[in-house]
């Protein structure tokens, strides 16, 4: 039986017994992610992880850390929120594999204007679906309650994860050529940036999002939370099988500031526009807001979440080992000789 409760604490909006809530509920979904290296369970000071070294020469920790942004609002109007755990995991863990990394674990934080553990339970289960397709472990997190700075029905969420590669697999654009393939790798939506616009765009505040669209083949608010994908276990796979020269996740910024990136100086990437497949979501964002083509490249994914730059040679076999890990890679463009980074042609 916990002892901890604070009357004065509870008027003046924090009920840190709702915490302790949470926690329980939660505990059921950070099971499931449970990797071979976790040391600790929840509710410590720290989150404790042995890591396995065999093999590994030189081994490289590598970090990163991201939120959901405001495609929370979406989630908040639809009262679902199970799934935007999955965005804030593959955020992360999608920028600390462009470094050929593999994550180990992932920690949440969750600031509330009312903590209802439910809620949180909620969205603590779709973190935990995300590190399982990720395969890292959830350690640990933080939830805070914050009356009278946030609504009672706001909150917020972000995430850190922590890989390890060996310093002689790390992925080095520096062996990238002229020749070079550039594979896209599909995107599952808007994924989790850009959202600002979307709402302005979409009007969310003011549209019924359960309404059909024909366009999406599904209703507005399903096409709008859909979660990110998560390229890790394919990546990695692929890593295997192929040299990667290069490798740049899609998020904000677009194809204009992700891309150059992962190029060295001297040389480009010359992206066909015409084998970009457009997912529906986009054309129809671009039409309804009368965005200019170069802006949704400039912002948005286009329905590439990962591109992938490996030897021209072995693209194929690139292609065919993304395929069987479950993405399906396709050509998009190639490097060449040229002082912009970036050209879309």
């Amino acid at each position: 039986m916990n002892q901890s409760h604070s009357g004065f604490y509870a008027a003046a909006g924090v009920d840190i017994e709702a915490g302790y809530q949470g926690v329980k509920l939660m505990r059921r979904h950070v099971q499931r992610t449970l990797i071979p290296g976790v040391v600790s369970d929840i509710g410590g000071f720290g989150g404790l992880f042995a890591p396995d070294l065999a093999g590994m020469a030189e081994p490289i920790l590598v970090s990163g850390t991201d939120g959901v942004g405001t495609k929370l609002r979406i989630a908040q109007l639809l009262d679902k929120h199970d799934t935007v755990g999955i965005d804030c995991v593959a955020m992360c863990v999608n920028d600390i594999i462009c470094t050929g990394a593999k994550p180990l674990f992932f920690l949440d934080y969750i600031a509330l204007g009312k903590n209802v553990p439910e809620k949180v339970a909620d969205i603590v289960a779709g973190v935990a679906e995300g590190c399982v397709q990720a395969g890292c472990a959830l350690i640990g997190g933080e939830t805070a309650e914050h009356p009278g700075t946030m609504a009672p029905e706001d909150y917020d969420l972000a995430g850190f994860s922590v890989g390890i590669v060996d310093r002689k697999k790390i992925i080095d654009p520096g062996t990238m050529q002229v020749g070079d393939v550039i594979l896209a790798l599909p995107s599952s939506g808007i994924h989790s940036n850009g959202y600002s616009l979307v709402r302005k765009v979409f009007d969310v505040e003011n549209r019924d999002l359960g309404v059909y669209s024909d366009e999406l083949g599904t209703t507005f608010g399903e096409a709008l939370l859909q979660p990110t994908r998560i390229y890790v276990k394919p990546v990695l796979a692929c890593a295997e099988a192929v040299e990667i020269h290069g490798l740049s996740h899609i998020t904000g910024g677009g194809f204009y500031e992700n891309i150059p990136r992962s190029i060295p100086d001297g040389l480009c990437a010359r992206i066909d526009r015409n084998q970009i497949r457009v997912s529906p979501i986009f054309q129809l964002l671009q039409k309804l807001g009368d965005i200019p083509e170069r802006d949704m490249f400039n912002t948005y994914n286009m329905g590439v979440g990962m591109a992938v730059i490996v030897p021209a040679q072995q693209a194929d076999e690139a292609a065919r080992t993304l395929k069987n890990a479950g993405c399906e890679a396709y050509p998009i463009g190639e490097i060449v000789a040229n002082s912009e980074k970036i050209v879309l042609c």
